[in-house]
């Protein structure tokens, strides 16, 4: 270390810490106010994502299908027929 590092040290050491007031480390009011609507608008968030996985089936097997998934599953590993004015047609 060089002198000037050293005599930045023992001065910044030499003082009172700065934050050993009455009220340093106390939380505020308005610390337990966002906490709270924190909470609350977690609640929410829970019950609608609840509410929203109710409404999925229990299973995604192709099993039986719905007449919309009977047609994709016909379609599946056909080719396309392009126009021959596309690309790549």
């Amino acid at each position: 270390m060089n002198q000037l590092q050293l005599v930045a040290i023992a001065v910044l050491a030499d003082g009172p810490p700065h934050n050993s007031g009455p009220d340093f480390g106390k939380a505020s009011p308005f610390g337990l106010l966002v906490v709270v609507l924190l909470l609350i608008g977690l609640v929410f968030l829970v019950r609608s994502m609840n509410r929203h996985l109710r409404k999925l089936p229990e299973s995604f097997d192709p099993q039986n299908p719905g007449p919309d998934q009977a047609a994709d599953d016909g379609t599946i590993g056909h080719t396309v027929e392009r126009p021959p004015h596309e690309p790549g047609g």
